[in-house]
């Protein structure tokens, strides 16, 4: 947007710690088989030398707000007058002992592709024994992720996903759950239809099931010359143990971490007004209530007025007024307050190109819905790829 609609004078530097910006919508998609990496990816430097903007290529820990600069892991501080968070959030870890060592968190995004691309291709190599996959976190991010790497894992070199009996799969998926029924933020019909799904699927529920632990086992009833699933460093655990508080253990090749959201502590600690959760407080005009020159959207934004789960469909839709009160900022002009919607259609693939429909009390499955999803994913991401030849310079 500040490509097709520059303001003169104004210098724009994004700071990122990837060239290629994961796609959220079209992630399960992509552990399924369904897309390839490109196709589910945004190349930043591409879209950054189209809206004339700098990019960084590196992480921000801190924020000095007395001085209006971005601190940097590797280099030196960058200057800002006006600043804009968008850091997304991370699966809670730090609670549960051996968590943080020894599984990995659906986000950040790029290194949980890259564990995951890693298994899919050691998996080729070693078929010998079923894989046991451990997933914790029975929201909607963890169900749909034990559905799509189930369809992936279900053929039998991991290279393809089979849309038919997935059941069949050579590995075995665990999924762990502290709530007595999954998917808590949806209705009751969403939520037994996909238990029935993950069930008939061969996939094994713990639901009650608190991880106390995570640890590496004193004994295995896995082999010790069986290879672990992603070699050398790159590999977490050659096996691991989960432990409940109920007394349940179970030992397994690799675990996925994919419970509630939580915030980078920075966030807090810089001195950003932030909520009990440690998400950066903003009002309806997505601005810091504590400093005004500092904006935020996405997952780490809490809209004071309107708090909102933290889903992919709010971060997106704050882009357009995101933009537009930036530029109102940098134009000394009145801000424009934004309302977002209170319900949102939730869209969970199935991992056979098969989607449900969710919101509020509405439920509906169908084929047609995952090609619906798809066409509107494409559509969003060609906006990144087909950009105009030449930019707006005025």
């Amino acid at each position: 947007m500040f490509g097709i609609q520059p303001l003169p004078g104004v210098r724009l530097t994004l700071i990122s710690d990837v060239l290629q910006a994961p796609y959220s919508g079209m992630l399960p998609g992509h552990v399924a088989g369904f897309y390839d990496y490109d196709q589910c990816h945004i190349d930043l430097r591409s879209l950054a030398e189209f809206a004339g903007c700098q990019i960084l290529i590196d992480r921000a820990i801190a924020i000095d707000l007395n001085k209006n600069l971005v601190i940097c892991q590797t280099r030196p501080p960058v200057n800002f007058d006006v600043l804009s968070v968008d850091i997304g959030s991370t699966p809670a870890t730090l609670s549960v002992p051996g968590s943080a060592e020894y599984a990995i968190a659906a986000k950040p995004v790029p290194e949980f592709l890259a564990s995951w691309n890693q298994l899919i291709s050691e998996r080729q190599n070693s078929l010998q024994k079923p894989l046991r996959i451990a997933i914790v976190g029975g929201g909607a991010g963890g169900v749909e992720l034990a559905l799509n790497m189930q369809s992936r894992l279900g053929k039998s070199d991991g290279s393809r996903p089979r849309e038919e009996n997935l059941e069949n799969s050579s590995s075995e998926i665990h999924l762990f759950h502290s709530g007595a029924e999954l998917m808590p933020g949806h209705n009751k019909r969403v939520r037994r239809r996909l238990k029935e799904i993950l069930i008939s699927r061969g996939i094994k529920l713990h639901l009650m099931e608190k991880v106390s632990a995570i640890e590496k086992p004193e004994t295995s009833d896995i082999e010790d010359n069986q290879e672990c699933p992603m070699p050398n460093a790159q590999c977490p655990m050659p096996n691991a143990k989960i432990s409940c508080q109920s007394g349940l253990e179970l030992e397994c090749e690799i675990i996925f971490w994919v419970t509630q959201a939580s915030a980078a502590n920075w966030i807090r600690e810089s001195g950003l007004a932030a909520d009990s959760n440690g998400f950066m407080q903003v009002n309806d005009c997505l601005q810091s209530v504590s400093h005004p020159n500092v904006f935020g959207a996405g997952d780490i934004a809490a809209m004071v007025n309107y708090p909102r789960p933290k889903a992919g469909v709010f971060a997106v839709r704050q882009g357009k007024p995101l933009f537009e009160n930036l530029q109102q900022f940098l134009l000394e002009k009145p801000l424009k307050p934004f309302a977002p919607q209170e319900q949102y259609l939730g869209l969970i693939g199935t991992g056979n190109k098969r989607a449900i429909a969710s919101r509020g009390s509405f439920m509906w499955e169908s084929r047609l819905l995952w090609y619906w999803k798809d066409w509107i994913d494409r559509q969003f991401m060609q906006k990144f790829s087909n950009l105009p030849k030449t930019r707006n310079t005025k």
